[in-house]
């Protein structure tokens, strides 16, 4: 499945979030795929197309960017996908 995850910095120190993220990396599980990821252009948020079929992966990268980050976790499909699913309803 995929998602699109909105990483939001509002409110913390960015520098805090790339001193991490230069000494440790994403730190998200190695199951969980980053397929695409932006920085907004005043660095407030980042967004990025991550794919799973387990959502406890989520969940625990989640945990180790709590103190910094605050995350909106969107389950998404692929218009292609979608016109599918819906077919027999169309």
């Amino acid at each position: 499945m995929q998602f699109i995850v909105i990483e939001d910095f509002t409110g913390c120190d960015r520098k805090d979030i790339y001193r991490r993220f230069r000494d440790r990396g994403r730190l998200k599980p190695d199951e969980l795929v980053v397929h695409h990821s932006w920085i907004a252009a005043d660095m407030s948020r980042c967004f990025l197309l991550v794919e799973t079929d387990d959502a406890t992966l989520l969940q625990r990268w989640v945990i180790e960017w709590a103190d910094l980050v605050e995350f909106e976790i969107i389950p998404v499909a692929t218009n292609k996908d979608m016109v599918t699913a819906l077919s027999g309803h169309l």
